[in-house]
């Protein structure tokens, strides 16, 4: 069984993100962080990353360079995993050296096939 951390400041997202993967048989850990994410991360690695990329920054703002930051911090621990960047403002990523970091940039609202689809795709 594949473990999925999905980390969004969305509470609401994430509950249905969590309730959508385990229906899919997948053990979930959630972050609403970034570091938080860095957290569940270093307590146990994850074999696939579905994030938000506007991420809440010191004064509690939606800031995609918290997200960007997150995917450098990810891959400057050492972790290889495979990482899902969820947005509706994809353009914040695009274009940038952390878009050679993510595997897959999903455009919100992501219907659940396919997501689920890219999630096999990259857990498989």
């Amino acid at each position: 069984m594949s473990r999925i951390l999905v980390v969004d400041d969305d509470v609401v997202q994430l509950d249905l993100y969590n309730q959508l993967l385990e229906i899919a048989g997948y053990q979930v850990e959630i972050a609403i962080t970034a570091p938080q994410a860095v957290r569940r991360l270093e307590r146990a690695p994850a074999d696939l990353v579905i994030m938000d990329l506007r991420l809440p920054n010191a004064l509690g703002e939606s800031d995609p360079q918290v997200g960007l930051a997150l995917i450098r911090h990810i891959r400057d621990l050492g972790y290889g995993t495979p990482v899902i960047v969820l947005s509706g403002w994809p353009d914040d990523l695009y274009g940038v050296p952390e878009e050679r970091l993510i595997s897959s940039i999903l455009i919100k609202p992501v219907p659940p096939p396919e997501l689920l689809a890219a999630i096999r795709r990259l857990c498989a």
